[in-house]
């Protein structure tokens, strides 16, 4: 998701960084410097990226503890501090660590797992994954995992929310047939003929493992192999409806008003409740596209439409983005994004105590002056590639090649 650099490059740079000062073996204050140098080149962003490594004098040396899921970013620092003469003691955490073991990848098993900041049911509440979302397993610390998720989120899950898998497993989860539900809310059925029995409850852009053809349903299987029924009428074959799929404004506007009325909440992405970021990533979602999870994240991908900050020239389906503006002192802010519905009447749509309309035009009913003066620009995610946006078309191809 970041910048590549060559490994010659990297050590270059660092080395030239730090060359300038009159070094002794127990400078720390240098070697911190060179190794944030390096965090800040591999891990940016800690919200996808793992880069926690503190440095200590030893009687003989460095020693290096911590945790880290950078392995370039790792293997520079040893290289660096190597190259300057020191003796390196490696105390630090890679993950996936040993914790794993065989249980490399999760798939949520709950209509939506909450993901949290903090190893605890108390912690906030970072992001959710829907039904069938498959997650990476970088740690496991009780009855919680720490997962990352197909947008790079990192985060930990109960274990109540997934079901745990090896790398077979996860193989045959991926290549299996599925299908995808494409109404807001809706159950899986334990028998297609009383709709009384329910074995769960399904949100929009779930999937689950079909098992066969039963008239006005399908029979499917969770990741952790219950059986049940969905109907036909609420879901597709997930391989046809990604590759018919045609991502326009037209569609992202269906879906976004199709969430009309959702309630808002911090962290949540799926219609049992979402925020500003989650309504626009599940929009995206439904038009074949995985974006960035957090509007201050969204901002940097696709295409800078409106530079000057005139909302001219926008088209339905661009993203808009609302927070502080920069000033002399302090960065711009991006807090909150909405989605652009090009029509006359200056309407966009967005998740703000619930989805609902906005408008940046004075004589609308809809007027919003509260974002329209801290308006920050617009992106363009349709027709643009990107590497920060995945095309599940393309994803879904290169699992059929592999299998």
């Amino acid at each position: 998701m970041y910048i590549k650099f060559s490994k010659i490059l990297i050590i270059t740079v660092l080395l030239a960084l730090v060359s300038c000062k009159d070094s002794t073996k127990k400078d720390l204050q240098e070697l911190q410097a060179l190794n944030d140098s390096i965090k800040k080149i591999f891990a940016p962003d800690k919200r996808v990226a793992i880069y926690d490594i503190h440095i200590a004098a030893t009687a003989d040396g460095i020693a290096i503890t911590g945790e880290t899921d950078q392995e370039k970013g790792m293997a520079s620092l040893i290289e660096i501090l190597e190259t300057k003469g020191e003796k390196v003691e490696n105390h630090v955490n890679m993950l996936p660590d040993s914790s794993v073991g065989e249980w490399n990848y999760a798939v949520v098993n709950n209509s939506v797992a909450n993901i949290r900041s903090t190893p605890k049911h108390s912690g906030e509440l970072a992001t959710q994954a829907i039904l069938g979302t498959s997650l990476k397993v970088l740690k496991i610390d009780g009855d919680f995992y720490l997962v990352q998720t197909p947008d790079g989120y990192i985060s930990w899950v109960d274990h109540g929310g997934v079901t745990l898998m090896t790398v077979e497993e996860f193989k045959k989860w991926q290549n299996s047939q599925k299908v995808i539900y494409t109404k807001a809310s809706g159950h899986v059925y334990e028998y297609m003929s009383d709709e009384l029995y329910k074995i769960g409850d399904i949100v929009l852009g779930a999937q689950l493992k079909l098992i066969e053809d039963s008239g006005a349903f399908y029979r499917v299987s969770y990741p952790d192999k219950r059986i049940g029924y969905l109907k036909k009428s609420d879901c597709e074959f997930y391989g046809r409806w990604v590759n018919q799929l045609n991502p326009s404004g037209t569609l992202v506007e269906l879906y976004a008003k199709d969430l009309m009325g959702s309630p808002y909440l911090w962290g949540g992405t799926s219609t049992k409740g979402m925020d500003c970021s989650g309504f626009t990533k599940t929009v995206y979602l439904m038009n074949g596209f995985v974006i960035p999870r957090d509007a201050s994240q969204q901002i940097h991908a696709g295409k800078d439409v409106d530079p000057q900050l005139q909302i001219k020239g926008l088209q339905k389906g661009d993203l808009m983005f609302f927070g502080k503006k920069a000033t002399d002192s302090t960065r711009q802010r991006v807090t909150h994004v909405g989605i652009w519905l090009g029509n006359e009447k200056g309407e966009f749509i967005h998740a703000s105590g619930r989805v609902k309309i906005g408008s940046v035009d004075e004589k609308s009913s809809h007027y919003d002056d509260f974002n329209t003066k801290r308006y920050l620009g617009s992106r363009r995610y349709l027709g643009e590639k990107d590497d920060l946006i995945l095309d599940l078309k393309e994803l879904d191809n290169q699992i059929k090649i592999k299998s």
